[in-house]
């Protein structure tokens, strides 16, 4: 198969790239490189530019006439920063999507599987959350996924466009050969901090949310290695047609993700214990736009994709520990 992957010089795009090759495929990057570094294009076939330009879009179809799917994974993903600049948020994370979507169907290429996000969720109160739940989201970078969701549901409906929608809950780690990783000079991952925090590259790890409803009082989340979520991705586009007549629509949502809860500190615990030292921890409000949190539900993932993870919190740590060693001398920078 041959796949086009916006967004694929970044942080989950070039590991999905990988997994792609490793299974056989060949993808095709679009990326403006707005934040994402043309290093981890490596040798792929790439593209630069926006995915809201048709004429692009049209010469990338015209010399790659055999795309089967398209991955969209382009966007603008700090929340803070989309409740700063909300008009950035949705002019590239919705507006330029709706142009990619509709000149995908215009040029017969209708398969797309969609990034979307956990952060979309309500609170619940025992935080795990199935695809069918409530729907909240609390951010404009998450209300843009949801917006992005219903435009291609709304399409898909309309249209011959079809759509998985894969909800990602938190990526951790880095690509397993250390190609890639997280490239920010200062990530606002979490697991990004505590690399930083542990290096002696911060002060400390600020740990934003102690007092909330959960049974530490920190946040909730589902933390997947990014190597199984790059995983999902090749499963979801060699089964998408069987995927879509198995449930008899148009499109779905999928939850990726391991299935447990962990809060940041119990993330913190985990992390010191493979990094072998105490990391020093200072506390916060939380940041604007932050979710209490939630994790997946993916009982429809492993039914549809035939998907699981593999790999552990553990391995994420100790692959984000040797990237943060690594990343100097691929990047240029620590």
């Amino acid at each position: 198969m041959k796949v086009l992957v916006t967004g694929g010089a970044g942080y989950i795009g070039s590991t999905t790239a990988k997994a792609l090759e490793e299974a056989g495929h060949t993808p095709v990057v679009l990326d403006s490189l707005l934040t994402g570094p043309k290093v981890f294009v490596r040798d792929r076939i790439f593209y630069e530019g926006d995915v809201g330009d048709r004429a692009l879009l049209r010469r990338v179809v015209d010399e790659h006439p055999d795309l089967d799917a398209t991955i969209h994974m382009a966007a603008r993903i700090v929340v803070p920063e989309s409740v700063e600049k909300p008009y950035d948020y949705y002019k590239d994370n919705v507006a330029k999507s709706l142009e990619l979507f509709d000149e995908l169907q215009s040029l017969g290429k209708p398969r797309v599987l969609f990034s979307s996000s956990a952060s979309l969720y309500a609170m619940k109160d025992s935080f795990e959350v199935t695809e069918d739940d409530a729907l909240d989201p609390t951010s404009p970078y998450a209300r843009t996924k949801r917006m992005m969701e219903q435009i291609l549901q709304d399409m898909a409906s309309a249209t011959d466009l079809r759509a998985i929608i894969l909800r990602y809950f938190n990526p951790i780690g880095s690509d397993p050969d250390l190609e890639s990783g997280i490239y920010a000079r200062e990530p606002s991952h979490v697991l990004g901090q505590l690399v930083m925090a542990a290096r002696g590259q911060k002060d400390s790890f600020t740990i934003t949310g102690t007092d909330l409803p959960t049974r530490d009082g920190t946040g909730i989340r589902d933390y997947v290695h990014v190597w199984d979520l790059a995983r999902a991705h090749v499963r979801a586009v060699e089964r998408f047609d069987r995927v879509l007549a198995e449930v008899d629509a148009p499109s779905v949502v999928l939850n990726v993700g391991t299935g447990q809860g962990v809060t940041v500190r119990e993330l913190v615990a985990a992390f010191e214990e493979v990094f072998g030292k105490r990391v020093p921890i200072t506390e916060a409000s939380p940041r604007p736009g932050d979710a209490v949190g939630a994790f997946a539900n993916v009982d429809r993932a492993t039914r549809l994709l035939d998907w699981r993870t593999e790999l552990s919190i553990a391995d994420a740590i100790a692959s984000a520990l040797a990237w943060g060693e690594k990343r100097q001398e691929i990047l240029g920078y620590e």
